[in-house]
């Protein structure tokens, strides 16, 4: 009712009817209506209307009543009591507590002008407005009013009216319109504070408009409330073209819900501010053209919507605007760890900004299979420092092009991301282009997620040779216990340092067990020892930058073993079959992670040959050569985001020569230590294990020529059992392994 929006100066003279029309009902209400001149307490009785005289004072107390009105006047009214309208002016005081009020025909339940009420835990209905809060038509001295304690006020028009130099106050209470066209709240220049309410319209939530005779700024600050329009705006905004009208909106902890999506529309030339603290919104922004609207993000809040010609928006503290379709924006300024999304990784948008300022971040999407990229597009100056966090992806680019995610007209802003993108097979650097900033494929690296896949499939090979080691290692000192049956176990752990021809570096930690059993043959005075092995390890992979991988190995193995004591020559021949179980976990430039795993199997042998030397006072040479192959199972899998991996059979043929040299020490009683040292050197044969990520082939070349040098001791600690530890470091082109340990124990029968 209260500064509905007519043509020119009808306004001032509807306002003027307006007041004089509800006087002179309210007075035929008083006509016939007991008059309070002084106190009245009203405790029961048949309901009658009330008139009360200036400075007079009404109580009613679990009564019921008729119409009320009051002239600078108090009314009271307590628990368990029920009127029907209530009108208070020119100074009036009214106090409602536990009270139900029930407006009947036009007329506002609760009307007060120029006057001052306190409402707690009450019901107010009217048919068309619950509660008007208005300054006397000819004055500036307007109302005030504050609503507590679960209060609900309804009206099928709108739920309350708030015009200049009034002030509502909802505090833990509701206010809602009934009516399919009705809104929750309205102010007309009014100011409104909620503080853990619900405010509900028909249509609108909240409509601000002016008050026609005496435009004032309006006012809407909302703590911990909810504001929704059922089939409309949550907020609208609509000056009807009255340049000097303006409305502050402030959200602190709330919620807004639109029936149409829009969160504040701004219309009629109105001028408006948002700010919003600490709250999550979705929904859009809209500003007509002749509007102005401007937006502050902070306190870590998120928007997701789009912004319609809204003049500026400020992202501070933590907030971000995530885009739900393009926009477009005056001025953008991002400060304190503000941020742009732009919307889900399927959908591609672009976001126009005249002038761009500050310290922020855009977090941005891309397909690079169709070229499809997300884009910043400042249409004036850029100025500030951001970071771009763009969406990695395991989809090769569609062409080898430059890709545009920056577009400016000048400035000195500038952009930077902190890794390179991954895009596929690759990483691609951010890169300045004139005005604009760029992924450029002139500068691109391997990516994490290619670097997985290649040193998974590298890894195999040296899981295997990590398991097999030589006789000594294996099995310690044979020759403590010749010709006997025995049963073993090792224990070892080795660490790898791994650069392969691609480039591809990498860390291996491996640790594991193996357990095995042997008898002589009956033949050859005890020389030929037979056995079977089993085992299991676990390498876990580092490749940096939160990427790492692990391969679970299990193993089956038989040996066949030679030694001629009368000679010292001896010859080991071993076969093993292995499963391994691979697994990728790979950190990605945009903070996301992929993972992929897959199961395969290889088969492999060794043949070492040496001479067991015997020199005075219990020293000993031994010369030997090792050689051993493997052909490990290739494979094709994907990681969880589209990398695909093709890699062949991956081969190891690898050639050792060595010598150790050691001496028996007796300890007496049986008891012998061998302290020994080793040097070898060693030569991977095998090259071109190709892999193949999106088609990109890459080698997976090992191959090279490496040092070896190790320390153990060898040691007879009982009749039947004997125990060794074995150490050693070896460096070489792809490959150092800065440690690698080894205990066991033998016994025998």
């Amino acid at each position: 009712m209260w500064g509905k929006s007519l043509p020119g100066g009808n306004r001032s003279r509807c306002c003027v009817i307006l007041s004089s029309s509800l006087l002179a009902l309210f007075s035929a209400f008083a006509s016939a209506a007991p008059v309070v001149e002084r106190e009245e307490t009203v405790n029961g009785g048949t309901p009658q209307t009330w008139d009360l005289a200036q400075d007079a004072k009404l109580t009613v107390n679990g009564a019921q009543t008729l119409a009320i009105t009051a002239d600078s006047s108090a009314l009271i009214v307590n628990p368990g009591s029920s009127t029907q309208q209530i009108s208070a002016r020119n100074g009036s005081t009214v106090n409602l507590s536990g009270t139900t009020v029930t407006g009947v025909g036009g007329l506002a339940a609760v009307f007060l002008s120029n006057s001052n009420a306190t409402i707690d835990n009450s019901t107010i209905t009217g048919n068309r407005v619950g509660l008007q809060v208005v300054r006397d038509a000819n004055t500036q001295i307007g109302s005030q009013v504050t609503v507590t304690g679960g209060t609900t006020i309804s009206g099928g028009t709108g739920g309350a009216l708030v015009s200049a130099y009034s002030v509502l106050n909802l505090i833990d209470s509701s206010l809602l319109g009934t009516g399919a066209n009705s809104y929750g709240l309205r102010l007309s220049s009014g100011q409104a504070i909620g503080r853990n309410s619900t405010i509900v319209g028909g249509r609108e939530g909240v409509v601000i408009g002016f008050d026609p005779n005496e435009v004032q700024p309006a006012v809407l600050s909302l703590e911990n409330t909810t504001v929704q329009g059922r089939t409309g705006a949550a907020i609208l905004v609509d000056f009807a073209n009255r340049a000097d009208s303006t409305a502050s909106i402030t959200l602190t902890n709330s919620s807004l819900l639109a029936g149409n999506g829009t969160l504040l529309d701004v219309k009629g030339g109105a001028n408006t501010s948002l700010v919003v603290n600490g709250s999550t919104l979705t929904g859009d922004i809209v500003t007509e053209q002749g509007s102005t609207t401007k937006l502050i993000l902070q306190e870590n809040s998120t928007l997701t919507g789009q912004l319609h010609n809204v003049a500026s928006a400020t992202i501070n503290d933590s907030a971000k605007w995530v885009l739900t379709g393009n926009s477009n924006i005056d001025q953008l300024s991002l400060n304190n760890g503000g941020s742009v999304v732009f919307g889900a990784s399927d959908a591609f948008y672009q976001l126009n900004v005249n002038s761009l300022s500050g310290d922020g971040r855009f977090v941005m999407g891309t397909d690079f299979s169709t070229g499809q990229t997300d884009l910043l597009n400042v249409t004036g100056v850029a100025h500030g420092t951001h970071e771009l966090l763009i969406a990695s992806s395991g989809v090769d680019p569609a062409s080898g092009q430059p890709i545009r995610v920056v577009q400016t007209a000048g400035g000195d802003a500038q952009f930077f991301i902190e890794r390179d993108v991954d895009l596929g097979a690759f990483s691609y650097a951010l890169a300045k282009s004139g005005n604009d900033w760029i992924l450029d494929p002139s500068t691109r690296t391997v990516s994490p997620g290619a670097r997985s896949v290649l040193a998974l499939f590298n890894t195999a090979s040296t899981v295997w040779l990590g398991e097999l080691t030589s006789l000594r290692t294996r099995m310690g000192e044979l020759r403590f216990n010749g010709g006997q049956s025995g049963a073993w176990a090792r224990t070892y752990t080795n660490k790898y340092n791994v650069s392969d021809g691609s480039g591809v570096g990498y860390q291996q930690r491996q640790h594991g067990f193996t357990l095995g059993a042997d008898a002589p043959l009956p033949l050859g005075d005890g020389q030929w020892v037979i056995g079977v092995m089993a085992g299991q390890s676990q390498s876990d992979l580092d490749l940096g930058a939160g990427t790492s991988g692990s391969v679970d190995s299990y193993y089956l193995g038989s040996y066949l073993t030679w030694l001629d004591a009368q000679t010292g020559y001896y010859a080991d021949f071993l076969v093993k079959a292995n499963h391994f179980r691979n697994d990728a976990k790979v950190g990605l430039s945009d903070g996301s992670r992929a993972k992929g795993d897959y199961d395969n199997s290889g088969v492999g042998g060794s043949v070492e040959f040496g001479k067991h030397i015997t020199l005075a006072d219990g020293n000993f040479l031994e010369p030997y050569t090792q050689w051993s192959a493997v052909v490990i199972e290739g494979k094709d899998y994907s990681l969880s985001n589209d990398l695909r991996a093709d890699g062949d059979r991956t081969r190891s043929f690898i050639g050792k020569i060595g010598v150790t040299a050691g001496r028996n020490i007796e300890l007496g009683q049986g008891r012998v230590v061998q302290p020994y040292m080793r040097v070898a050197w060693a030569h991977e044969f095998a090259k071109n294990n190709e892999v193949q990520v999106n088609n990109n082939v890459f080698n997976n070349d090992l191959s090279g020529s490496r040092a070896e040098v190790g320390a153990g001791v060898a040691m007879v600690v009982a009749k039947n059992l004997s125990v060794h530890a074995d150490f050693e470091y070896s460096n070489g082109q792809n490959i150092e392994q800065p440690f690698g340990a080894n205990i066991g124990l033998r016994y025998t029968w």
